[in-house]
């Protein structure tokens, strides 16, 4: 049986943040992930954890000013002292968070700079980062965000995570499967899924390709929730869509 996290990120936001845990408890979700829970102390929201007896799966880095298009900046040599801190600030956050998952956001290609050259700065700086996530016990992700919604993020398909994966090579960092970003840039995102399973360390799911509930949209998630049960995968599946209405509303689909 599938075993959901919420994204309170973007589900529940009818509700302040810290109160967003307790709305998943009482809806079905034993965890929860969320993009950035940086606006509050990790004091906080330890407790806003504690209190809603939900388990936290995954936070990102943060990725600067979002709303201005920063995106983290692991692959941007101008910006080492930024991301170390945006790292430490991370597994400061995990470790009163009970270790969740922490995925390191890419970041823009700079501009002047090659793919090729981002992408040994990126590699240097995930050794680093693993390093210092192996002090404390916890494992880092690599997802690849689509070009469409995300127009020049350095790492922006699965062949490319896989491939910078095994450069790094170390083993507290896998790869995060996003099968809405799979599918909206690449497709085939099931047949990715089962051959990049070895490496993956959570897997997100969101209909494509407006990202509503997975059950809106073109993609088929039927023969998708078979697969992941009956594969080794046993951690969690986050729910990061938006919901169509409004987020009690759209989870009829965890049930049907």
């Amino acid at each position: 049986m599938l075993k959901l996290c919420a994204n309170i990120s973007m589900l529940f936001n009818e509700l302040p943040f810290l109160q967003r845990y307790q709305g998943a408890a009482n809806n079905g979700f034993e965890a929860v992930e969320c993009l950035f829970p940086y606006a509050f102390s990790e004091i906080e929201v330890a407790q806003a954890i504690r209190k809603s007896g939900t388990k936290q799966v995954l936070i990102n880095t943060d990725a600067g000013n979002f709303s201005e298009g920063d995106r983290g900046c692991a692959c941007d040599a101008s910006k080492t002292d930024i991301f170390q801190r945006s790292v430490m600030q991370a597994l400061t956050y995990a470790l009163a968070m009970g270790k969740p998952l922490v995925h390191v956001m890419a970041g823009l290609l700079p501009l002047g700079v090659t793919l090729e050259e981002a992408e040994q700065v990126y590699v240097t700086n995930m050794r680093w980062a693993s390093q210092q996530a192996s002090k404390q016990g916890i494992s880092l992700t690599m997802e690849a965000i689509n070009p469409i919604d995300m127009p020049r993020y350095m790492l922006s398909n699965q062949a490319q995570a896989l491939r910078l994966l095994k450069i790094i090579n170390v083993k507290n960092l896998g790869i995060q499967f996003d099968f809405y970003h799979c599918q909206k840039h690449e497709g085939n995102a099931l047949e990715q899924f089962q051959r990049l399973l070895p490496y993956i360390l959570h897997v997100q799911i969101a209909g494509v390709p407006e990202r509503h509930e997975p059950n809106t949209g073109i993609m088929d998630y039927t023969p998708i929730f078979a697969a992941i049960d009956a594969s080794r995968y046993t951690g969690f599946v986050g729910c990061e869509y938006r919901p169509k209405t409004t987020t009690l509303e759209g989870l009829g689909w965890m049930t049907s």
